[in-house]
């Protein structure tokens, strides 16, 4: 099969045939028809992940049609359209078995434990916790969405800071993630600041219903978010992973707000510096959110099967897998205002 792999960290990728994936105990292999692009994806080519061995296929938000059932599988059958949160459980320790999968100890992660999904087919594991069904009213690319950036910015909002109506947030980037968080953020009637740099972003933003929208370009963004919002956010989310978009995600709150860390944190002489005196004088609760379990698609699917959320509108563009090669190296400099998509049956 064709493949997108690199050989060391911080190499141009490249397109290249390797093996086919054969389906494990409990697992399947899924034949992709749509993968995403997505920041962490750079993260791990960079090397900033320590769960990558070499040479590795990336990709990690999937969405496509069992090819190959493996020993053990009850629930699926070859044909079958599916997707998978990016965080697969091992489906029977504690944390699994509450529906908490996404913090699973014994987790894997297409495009970071094993190669991913900028191929042809990948594999994926414990295959009855872990696959979602995909409507056919629901596209591969819109399936694909829900992966990484929608359900990561759909738990970070609900599940971790319990985003209530009427309540502002301030989403600091307005790429993949930052939009699924605009939107859905608005889908549950809370007031949304965007902050980017990028002009064509920040439109989006404005199209997805955001509020108010910042320039971050040179500017004072805490202080701008404290005037639109009569003294602060009652929530916070740095979409992007820097030490300058956490600390200006951080003082955008009020006091006793919520701060949801979605963006990757590359560390900084060891570790990332984060703003921990504001955090402490203003009784600020700072919140990780990692994907969200396969237990809790349903809902989310239903209010896509409805119309309530298009995680389809945040496509900027679909790719094949030599321009996702090309393009890998370049997400951190990017400023495409929505998702980059790849098809690995494209050229």
């Amino acid at each position: 099969m064709r493949a997108v792999v690199y050989d060391a960290f911080g190499v141009t990728p490249e397109v290249r045939d390797v093996p086919r994936p054969a389906a494990p105990d409990g697992g399947v292999v899924v034949e992709v028809r749509a993968t995403g692009l997505c920041r962490s994806d750079w993260h791990g080519w960079a090397g900033h992940d320590d769960d990558i061995s070499l040479p590795h296929v990336p990709g990690h938000e999937l969405a496509g049609v069992i090819a190959e059932v493996g020993e053990g599988v009850s629930d699926w059958r070859v044909g079958d359209r599916v997707t998978v949160p990016f965080v697969c459980g091992c489906g029977r320790c504690e944390w699994c078995r509450q529906g908490d999968a996404q913090v699973c100890p014994s987790q894997t992660q297409p495009g970071f434990t094993h190669d991913g999904s900028f191929a042809e087919f990948v594999v994926l594991h414990a295959a009855d916790a872990n696959l979602v069904a995909i409507p056919e009213s629901v596209s591969f690319e819109a399936a694909a969405a829900l992966g990484c950036r929608f359900a990561t910015a759909y738990r970070g909002l609900v599940g971790r800071a319990r985003l209530r109506r009427d309540e502002w947030v301030t989403v600091v980037g307005a790429g993949g993630v930052g939009l699924s968080a605009v939107m859905i953020a608005k889908a549950l009637g809370a007031r949304v600041v965007a902050v980017d740099r990028n002009e064509a972003a920040l439109g989006a933003a404005s199209l997805l219903g955001a509020d108010h929208t910042v320039n971050a370009d040179g500017r004072d963004v805490p202080a701008i978010v404290r005037d639109l919002t009569d003294g602060g956010a009652h929530v916070s989310v740095d979409a992007v992973g820097s030490e300058q978009t956490c600390t200006d995600a951080i003082h955008s709150l009020r006091r006793r707000g919520r701060h949801v860390q979605i963006g990757l944190l590359p560390p900084v002489d060891g570790h990332p510096r984060v703003p921990m005196s504001r955090v402490i004088g203003w009784e600020l609760d700072l919140l990780g959110s990692h994907g969200m379990a396969a237990a809790d698609y349903p809902g989310m699917m239903a209010l896509i099967e409805s119309g309530a959320l298009q995680p389809e509108s945040l496509i900027e563009r679909v790719v094949g897998l030599a321009d996702a090669a090309a393009l890998l190296p370049t997400v951190d400099r990017a400023t495409p205002a929505g998702m980059t998509m790849i098809d690995p049956r494209r050229p």
